[in-house]
């Protein structure tokens, strides 16, 4: 079994450890995992005829939603979410089937709920608007919340406004924070999100996507408020998990 990860630039990637530990311990010798770096999605039917023996694939940025029109066949969560970040491949005579599947939101939603209070405001802050965002924002909307989206612009068609339009009152409002974005990466781990750091209270729980590093710059801004954080690590291992699970039920 041969599985892999889709994404450029691929710089300090979590997948390739965590399953080559998971087949260990599961003792599953025949499995393998790479590493696939793709300057261009226009490079994965490439990738895919030099690599024929591939079972099953993640997607990282930047091409959550790109890889969608590359697949045969797309799950009905990931088509709601209209985002991609695992792929079962069926080899089937001289020709492929790759269905498309957004563990995200399984992964977001298990490491959120099992964190914040039964009884939250349910009100939430997104920031971002990626592939990553779409899972968020779909399991955030699954659990009765309303969202206020905020990016770099505005966007009076989808209702997002832009950092430099938040409030206080909009901090009032929102118990939950959500950064979707990059900002604060590895390597760029000195970036801070653009957001009034002043509102923020003991009664906000703000989640952060990113789990390299282990606190971003809005994490720690945050908790020197109070406010209780977590980053995205878990959520990163439940929809690793969720993957494999669906990579091994070959029907």
């Amino acid at each position: 079994m041969h599985f892999g990860l889709i994404g450029f630039p691929l710089k300090n990637t979590f997948s390739k450890q965590y399953f080559e530990n998971k087949f260990e311990a599961l003792k599953i010798e025949a499995a393998t995992y790479s590493n696939f770096p793709l300057e261009s999605i226009d490079l994965f039917e490439d990738l895919l005829r030099q690599n024929q023996d591939l079972n099953g694939l993640n997607v990282t940025i930047p091409y959550k939603e790109k890889i969608i029109p590359y697949l045969t066949e797309i799950d009905a969560v990931a088509k709601e979410i209209g985002a991609v970040n695992c792929i079962k491949i069926k080899n089937k005579a001289q020709e492929k089937e790759l269905i498309g599947y957004n563990t995200d939101a399984f992964g977001f939603e298990y490491s959120l709920v099992n964190w914040i209070p039964k009884n939250i405001q349910k009100n939430a802050l997104v920031f971002g608007m990626g592939g990553a965002a779409k899972a968020v924002i779909y399991t955030l909307t699954k659990l009765g919340f309303s969202i206020q989206l905020v990016g770099r612009t505005a966007d009076a068609s989808t209702g997002k406004i832009s950092y430099d339009e938040l409030t206080e009152a909009h901090f009032k409002t929102a118990t939950l924070l959500v950064n979707c974005s990059p900002v604060g990466m590895s390597p760029n781990d000195q970036a801070l999100l653009p957001i009034p750091y002043q509102y923020i209270t003991p009664a906000h729980f703000c989640y952060d996507l990113i789990y390299l590093p282990a606190q971003t710059l809005f994490l720690k801004s945050s908790a020197a408020q109070g406010a209780c954080i977590k980053n995205g690590l878990e959520m990163l291992e439940k929809q690793a998990d969720k993957a494999f699970e669906i990579w091994q039920n070959i029907d």
